[in-house]
């Protein structure tokens, strides 16, 4: 019979889909209560309040989302990068609370990367990895054409922040769009000490652009 929600910004991201929403329960004789306006959905010229309040809520909305955007490209041009250690090979989380170099995960990654130099495929890199019984990040002796594709590509491990890897499609629903063409990344240096020289970073990296034009090459 009725529905008690915080606000009218917790109920709905934008004034349109507030107002659909609450004309369509209106119709199955539900109420919605918003607690923090004092509005029923049911009530006469409960539809005025309803968008008076969703546009201000819209707008917050928009705004934070614009705030967040400037703070992370901030972050980025500082060299501050999140780390998540318990996934992060190569690094853990230092005394003063900055990313410090873990000296035997380190050991595995410059491993994967003279490998890689030296014209291994992922595939082989793995075995050899499995073989001299190295740990990955969560500590198994476990290796994946696709970890091992993603430490190479990391530009982390050169001592650089990576973004503009992906972006949302819009503040409303915030949905995630992978940016797939790697040209278009932008790198700034970290705050951070490097694994791996920029030029092996890069060189590896060319290795791996020229292999994926040529379907299941790195894969041997």
């Amino acid at each position: 019979d009725m529905i008690i929600t915080k606000s009218i910004s917790r109920f709905a991201r934008n004034t349109v889909d507030c107002l659909e929403s609450t004309r369509l329960l209106k119709e199955l004789g539900v109420d919605v209560f918003f607690e923090e306006q004092g509005i029923h959905s049911t009530d006469p010229g409960a539809e005025f309040y309803i968008t008076i309040y969703g546009s201000i809520a819209q707008s917050e909305s928009e705004n934070i989302s614009a705030n967040v955007k400037w703070g992370k490209a901030q972050s980025a041009k500082e060299g501050n990068v999140p780390f998540q250690y318990k996934r992060f090979l190569g690094y853990r989380k230092g005394a003063d609370g900055k990313p410090e170099i873990d000296p035997e995960q380190a050991e595995t990654v410059r491993m994967i990367f003279d490998l890689y130099e030296q014209g291994n495929g992922c595939m082989k890199i793995a075995n050899i990895l499995t073989e001299r019984h190295r740990k990955n990040a969560t500590g198994n002796v476990r290796w994946g054409y696709g970890n091992l594709i993603r430490i190479i590509a990391n530009a982390t491990y050169k001592g650089m922040v990576c973004y503009n890897k992906s972006r949302s499609n819009n503040y409303l629903e915030q949905k995630r769009i992978v940016n797939h063409d790697r040209d278009t990344y932008v790198y700034e240096k970290g705050n951070f000490e490097p694994i791996i020289s920029e030029k092996q970073w890069d060189k590896c990296n060319d290795i791996l652009k020229s292999r994926r034009t040529v379907i299941g090459t790195d894969s041997k």
